[in-house]
């Protein structure tokens, strides 16, 4: 199943056929919200039998192919796109040691792995939030006002479960110390509408720089009385927190992918 937000109204009216829901004379926007409770009624059919974890993995399952074939199609569109590229630059690589052939293989690598890298943080950020979902159907997605500063107008929430506001990361590899003053004004925010800012990134940057500036925000949010969970914690944090261990999910998706 593709998610429901990214469904233009034709392939939304498909999908809800699909499902069995009348689509005749109806707005995109009533047909989103009909298709979402009746994914929420999966949900709790799920957890009422006592058994959400096949439905979970059946979820991540059809996430995780979505964005592989998204992927997928968006590299290949990309290296097309670079077979017209002007390659004049390749001189300078030539100059530097790079044979031209080399200097080819970086600008593609380099090129397609910036969607690699998107992919990469949208899909791990999409399922973890899909275990929140499993635990709270009421959670989500929010906008809190920024009362702390002039920009920007409001911070989004990734997933609010009742006061807890969860931030979900899959990588924070930033250096730029801005990032701090931006962090410490959301936070501050977020504790100033009376929630408590939770901070789940999965993988911990590996540069010095970039350490420390995650080692300043872990401050921040002790400082608020929020909690900072990075590297195997947040794995740890989300399977304590949901009952869902994700990244055993994962892993199996990714054995069965190599086998």
């Amino acid at each position: 199943m593709r998610k429901i937000e990214s469904l233009n109204k034709k392939q939304l009216v498909d999908y809800c056929k699909l499902i069995g829901i009348e689509t005749k004379n109806k707005a995109k926007n009533i047909m989103m919200e009909e298709a979402q409770e009746y994914g929420n009624n999966e949900i709790r059919q799920a957890i009422e039998a006592g058994a959400p974890l096949p439905l979970l993995t059946l979820k991540i399952e059809e996430l995780a192919e979505l964005y592989a074939q998204n992927l997928g199609e968006k590299i290949e569109a990309r290296k097309e796109e670079m077979l017209l590229d002007d390659n004049s630059h390749y001189l300078i690589y030539r100059v530097l040691g790079i044979p031209t052939e080399e200097g080819r293989l970086i600008d593609e690598y380099q090129n397609t792995g910036r969607f690699l890298y998107k992919y990469a943080g949208s899909f791990l950020e999409e399922a973890a939030s899909l275990c929140l979902q499993f635990k709270n159907l009421n959670g989500g997605k929010t906008l809190v006002e920024n009362n702390q500063g002039a920009r920007p107008k409001t911070f989004e929430i990734d997933f609010l479960d009742e006061g807890n506001a969860i931030e979900i990361k899959w990588r924070d590899a930033t250096t730029d110390g801005d990032h701090i003053t931006k962090e410490h004004t959301r936070v501050k925010a977020i504790k100033s509408h009376g929630y408590k800012p939770i901070r789940v990134m999965f993988y911990y940057p590996q540069r010095e720089q970039a350490k420390r500036i995650q080692e300043t925000l872990k401050t921040i949010y002790a400082g608020v009385g929020g909690e900072y969970y990075g590297g195997d914690e947040a794995w740890d944090f989300l399977t304590a927190y949901t009952g869902f261990d994700l990244k055993e999910i994962l892993t199996k998706i990714a054995d069965d992918r190599d086998a």
